[in-house]
This record gives structure tokens, C-alpha cells and sequence, in this order.
């Protein structure tokens, strides 16, 4: 290596000077994304080996969610975790086009776009939410174990019919449930959080605060946050409700 490109590296590497083109605050949205991946892909993997252990008393997904708000009594497995995707998967389009405006410094574009993802985020919550009440309360028309063991005792109950952290109704393993609200759950809080940050970036565009500082990339980096959170989920749906 010459001396002159010894001396470019040593200025490139020697701070005040990313060698990668990107801001410290994205390049540390990255480092967290990246750490977050592997705890969502320890999960997932703990879930697919326990179910292939536990194939042939694992509950169907098919057969447990299968609700739709307004219409109960109604077999439709699977139509709202569907909903609930194709929702999230809208959210980010909004949010591409919120990053894509605040290039361009349209501050009332960002607003709008930030604002429709806010909306999607918030009907994702609340679907989840929807989902945890019918699947922790159950309804008669599932095929259910009325029969389990707790605290050594076994227990024949006729009038439960859902799930919980001790006893699930779908099936004789109540492990399903557990992974169900660990999954889910983390990933709802991390949708949760997601929406929080939405609203505090959204409250900084109206009051002009990006203009002030003449770029937009804070949107940037929340955009990251909320890409990422919906690119888990497609992997939730896919693992833990289609396989």
C-alpha cells in the first residue's frame, strides 16, 4: 500500500468521518436491529423445535383463530391474523413514503404519511389485543381437552375452554400457549413502542423541529424501527400460524 493511501485511510478511520456514509444514529439502529434479530430468531427457533418434538399433540393453528370481529360463529381460520399482516404490511408503505417526503423537506407530506402509519400501528395493537381475548377465553364450538394437570393434580374442569399460562384448552400441552403470548406478546410490545415513536417523531415534524435542523433523518431511523418490526412479523405469521 502506498504512503499517500496509507495516509487517506488513516483520515478516513481517524474520526469525524464515517467510513460508511452513514450517521452514527443509523449506524447504531442497525447494531440494535441486528442484536433484536437474534432474540426473534431464538424464539422462533425454540418454537419450531418444541413443535416438531411435540408434532402430533401440537395445536392447528387453523383450528384455534379462526374469530373475525362482527362475525362470531363463523369459521374463518386465519382471515384476521391475515388482516392484521396485510395492515402492518400497509403501515410500512406509509412509512417509505413519510421517509421518501422528508428527502424532499415536505413537511406536511412526512405529517400525513406518519400519521396514516400511526393509524395502522394502532389497528394492529388493538387487532392483537382482540386476538388475546378470544384466544385466552375460547368458545364452545372448538374441539377442546377439558382435562390437565396442575400442581400434580389432575384436574377435569367442563367450563374452560381457553388458554393461559398453566392450562390450554386446544390442546394437552400448554407449551403452545406459552411461545403464543411470548411471540406475539414481544412482538406486539415491540409494535407498541413503534407507534410510540411514531406519535413523539410526528409531534417534532408539526412543531418544525426537522425543518430547524434541515433534514429529515430522524424519520430515517424510525422508519428502520418500523421496517423491521413488520419484517418479524411476516416471519411470525409464517412459523408460528401457516407451518
Amino acid at each position: 500500500m502506498s504512503n499517500q493511501a496509507t495516509l487517506s485511510l488513516r483520515k478516513d478511520w481517524d474520526g469525524g468521518v464515517s467510513p460508511f456514509g452513514v450517521s452514527y444514529g443509523k449506524m447504531f439502529m442497525w447494531f440494535f436491529l441486528v442484536s433484536d434479530a437474534l432474540t426473534f430468531s431464538s424464539l422462533l427457533c425454540a418454537y419450531g423445535f418444541m413443535r416438531h418434538k411435540f408434532a402430533g399433540d401440537w395445536a392447528v393453528p387453523n383450528n384455534v383463530f379462526t374469530h373475525f370481529p362482527f362475525l362470531e360463529g363463523k369459521n374463518l381460520p386465519l382471515a384476521y391474523v391475515g388482516f392484521m399482516t396485510f395492515d402492518l404490511i400497509m403501515s410500512s408503505v406509509t412509512m417509505v413514503l413519510a421517509v421518501e417526503a422528508g428527502h424532499r423537506l415536505n413537511r406536511k407530506q412526512v405529517a400525513m404519511w406518519l400519521f396514516l402509519t400511526i393509524i395502522g400501528g394502532l389497528i394492529f395493537v388493538g387487532s392483537q389485543c382482540w386476538e388475546w381475548y378470544h384466544f385466552i377465553t375460547g368458545e364452545e364450538t372448538h374441539q377442546v381437552y377439558r382435562d390437565y394437570w396442575m400442581n400434580g393434580k389432575h384436574i377435569i374442569d367442563p367450563h374452560f375452554q381457553g388458554a393461559n399460562l398453566i392450562v390450554n384448552a386446544y390442546t394437552q400441552l400448554p407449551t403452545f400457549g406459552d411461545f403464543f403470548f411470548c411471540i406475539t406478546g414481544f412482538h406486539g410490545f415491540h409494535v407498541f413502542s413503534g407507534v410510540v415513536i411514531n406519535i413523539i417523531m410526528l409531534i417534532m415534524v408539526l412543531n418544525g423541529v426537522m425543518d430547524k435542523r434541515g433534514h429529515y433523518e430522524m424519520i430515517e431511523k424510525a422508519g428502520l424501527y418500523w421496517h423491521f418490526v413488520d419484517l418479524v412479523w411476516v416471519f411470525v405469521f409464517t412459523f408460528f400460524y401457516l407451518l
